[in-house]
């Protein structure tokens, strides 16, 4: 039986409209591509990223202290425990499901993590672990109440936002806050890697990028599947190359005294190094493991995966315990960047913004759709909105109002999206 042949690349068909009609036919047949995919949701993270810049480049123009080391340290800090709560959320979603609990589980885990450390003297080993696995076990135990008993995701988990709240005040007793000073706990989001580290890691990610994308693209044509161009994956390896060591330049202040870039800063956050790590084992979990495919295939149709034999019971409870773990993580860090477990964060507006950053990033509502590197580009757009807006001296009802903008207008693409798919037959 003859292999069917691979459907061209939207760059070929343009290479091949333009020798047959020249540059003006290339470009129609680019933009009708373009637009296709935009119509059905095709152009994966591109459309955040070009919105980030131009973030990037309003505020810039209003205030030029906007991209300087010190405030872009100062960002990546910002997002460290929405972009950690919006991977696992990511995860949930992936399932077509919700997780409205997230927020009091990062606020319980910090709780108890100052409970352990403090108040009964654990090690800080000891109590990282504990703060942790309780946050897993949270996670685990909503999975089976909504996987097992039947009760909807967002009922479990509306349900664990009120309960693990009063958990934490419970906890935390009358005074609501718990100091901890411990130098171990207060290093993960005040300390920064050494310059040379962040030289290591920029340039280990660029390759790391480089080869996963060749060996993908070779892997398809191997099989007789549509695969990017070479001139593609290099274009994107050097985009890649640019940003990585641009922006460890900044964070490592090697344009001091040059340019806004040399405000001073110790380096790349440890913080910012945990969520990309986060991210690029999550990526890599729910991209090249049978677990990750599995998660995708329960949330684009449970039955379908149930018939084709998967266990989707145990899928969503590991999802759920995940996502609550990471909760907890995010948890961690926020405990050392106030040095203290404390009532006055409110659960519901942290949860929120996990959940706006994961869909602005590009993850559908709908299941099934959606890649976990959107939780770091949502939180970087959520973030970065909230940090130029602080800049030019807008106060919190501003923000609050430009963040429901963007996030209302992520989903209506989605919808949108979703509408274009199901017309094209691709859902």
């Amino acid at each position: 039986m003859a292999s069917a042949t691979p459907e061209p690349s939207a760059l070929e068909k343009a290479v091949e409209e333009g020798r047959a009609g020249g540059f003006r036919a290339a470009l129609r047949t680019l933009a009708s591509v373009g637009w296709e995919r935009l119509r059905t949701g095709e152009l994966g993270s591109l459309p955040v990223i070009v919105a980030l810049a131009i973030i990037w480049t309003y505020f810039q123009a209003k205030q030029d202290v906007f991209l300087s080391a010190r405030n872009l340290s100062n960002l990546i800090l910002q997002i460290g425990v929405t972009g950690t709560m919006a991977v696992g959320i990511v995860l949930v979603l992936l399932l077509g499901e919700i997780d409205l609990s997230v927020g009091s589980v990062m606020i319980l885990s910090s709780a108890l993590l100052a409970w352990a450390v403090v108040n009964q003297s654990w090690a800080w080993y000891w109590g990282v672990l504990f703060a942790v696995a309780s946050g897993a076990a949270i996670g685990a135990l909503q999975g089976v109440w909504f996987a097992v008993i039947g009760v909807p995701s967002f009922v479990v988990t509306l349900a664990g936002l009120l309960g693990w709240q009063g958990v934490q005040q419970h906890v935390l007793g009358s005074t609501g806050t718990i100091n901890v000073f411990e130098s171990h706990i207060s290093a993960i989001a005040n300390s920064y890697l050494p310059h040379v580290w962040g030289w290591v890691i920029a340039i280990a990610l660029t390759g790391l990028y480089a080869f996963s994308h060749f060996l993908e693209a070779a892997r398809r044509r191997r099989a007789g599947l549509p695969a990017s161009p070479i001139v593609v994956v290099v274009v994107r390896t050097a985009v890649v190359a640019a940003v990585a060591l641009l922006a460890t330049a900044i964070l490592n202040g090697e344009f001091k005294n040059r340019w806004v870039f040399g405000e001073y800063t110790s380096g790349i956050p440890t913080a910012g190094v945990i969520l990309l790590g986060l991210v690029v084992f999550f990526s890599w979990l729910t991209t090249r493991t049978r677990f990750g495919r599995y998660i995708y295939a329960v949330g684009g149709n449970a039955e379908a995966a149930r018939r084709a034999g998967i266990n989707i019971r145990l899928i969503r409870i590991v999802v759920f315990s995940l996502c609550s773990l990471l909760a907890a993580i995010a948890g961690l860090i926020q405990t050392s960047r106030l040095l203290a477990a404390s009532l006055a964060l409110n659960p519901g507006q942290i949860t929120l913004e996990a959940i706006a950053a994961a869909v602005i990033g590009g993850t559908s509502l709908f299941g099934g759709r959606g890649s976990v590197w959107s939780a770091l580009l949502g939180a970087l757009v959520i973030g970065s909105v909230a940090n130029g807006l602080d800049l030019i001296g807008q106060g919190p009802d501003v923000k609050l109002m430009v963040e429901g903008a963007i996030l209302l207008l992520a989903v209506t693409v989605d919808a949108v999206a979703r509408r274009g798919r199901a017309a094209a037959g691709r859902l």
